[in-house]
């Protein structure tokens, strides 16, 4: 079995145990049903044994699943000792750096810092993997990444150490469909509207396991509302976009830039103590940080 391979099955796996649904997998996953229907079916027909236990939800591992499921995952880890083993007695001057980043977040905090790096290390080479938070914390869990860049170091993993800084707040999006937008007001003082009536109106969001639905989806949770979600997206651009042209409430970072037009929508600060923000660089717990890693580190905290 291919390393590629190997990594698809296991990342189709997990989001089939995630969403314990065939379809909405697939739609996670960016592939058609019928095609992950066939692969696991083919892998379970390869080792002539069920793998994941479909009769009931939530979907479960079969105890051969299991054995599979660890079989894959030492497989991904030993291929990416490998590879660490091979960079580690390579020339130093020529050390690649794998970094993984949401596209959005990426396009705000890498032209911050990684000029910078480059200047101290001109020769080195960084590989940059823009994906969802979920999918970049799989692969530096397994190894597959150096580093993970990102929003909200309270929410990942144990076995990552992480670096931050900042508290940002987030802004709310008041188009005029709302029913709190104000005529010809840009910006609504700050605590001068409940946060259960903002999280009760129709909302734009990011997609499920973004730093921004995560802080969203606990306070829906907090404040016990049934959320009215118009659209989603992983694209916090086109989530601000759809907003600003009326379509319904979103949040967005303070990072991003936003022009006042008070004829279309309202600008609400939220309170930091409801939604805040940092931004991280994480690493795995077990990983031996080289010279060039803590530049890159300090570059990171120093010029972010």
């Amino acid at each position: 079995m291919s390393k590629l391979h190997s990594q698809d099955i296991l990342y189709y796996i997990d989001t089939l145990l995630k969403y314990s649904n065939y379809g909405k997998a697939a739609k996670s996953l960016y592939i058609s049903q019928p095609y992950l229907t066939q692969v696991i079916k083919k892998v379970e027909s390869q080792l002539n044994c069920e793998l994941i236990n479909r009769s009931k939800l939530p979907y479960r591992l079969t105890e051969q699943g299991k054995i599979y499921y660890q079989y894959l995952t030492s497989l991904e880890n030993s291929y990416a000792k490998l590879l660490r083993e091979i960079s580690d007695v390579s020339n130093t001057d020529s050390k690649v750096i794998k970094i993984g980043v949401l596209p959005s977040l990426g396009s705000y905090l890498m032209p911050l810092f990684i000029p910078i790096f480059l200047d101290i290390h001109p020769t080195c080479k960084i590989n940059l993997l823009e994906d969802l938070p979920e999918k970049n914390e799989k692969l530096i869990q397994n190894n597959e990444l150096d580093f993970w860049i990102g929003q909200n170091s309270s929410n990942i993993s144990p076995n990552l150490n992480s670096v931050s800084w900042g508290r940002h707040s987030y802004r709310a999006i008041i188009p005029r469909c709302s029913e709190l937008y104000q005529k010809d007001v840009a910006i609504i003082p700050e605590e001068t509207i409940e946060i259960s009536k903002i999280l009760s109106q129709k909302l734009i969001l990011t997609s499920k396991g973004s730093a921004i639905r995560k802080q969203i989806d606990q306070l829906l949770s907090v404040y016990k509302i049934q959320p009215e979600i118009i659209m989603e997206s992983n694209d916090i651009y086109t989530v601000l976009k759809l907003a600003q042209h009326n379509l319904g409430l979103t949040f967005v970072p303070e990072s991003i830039n936003i022009e006042e037009c008070p004829s279309e929508y309202n600008l609400y600060q939220i309170p930091v103590d409801k939604m805040s923000l940092d931004y991280f660089i994480a690493y795995h717990a077990e990983r031996t940080l080289t010279n060039v890693d803590h530049d890159l580190i300090n570059t990171f905290l120093t010029h972010g």
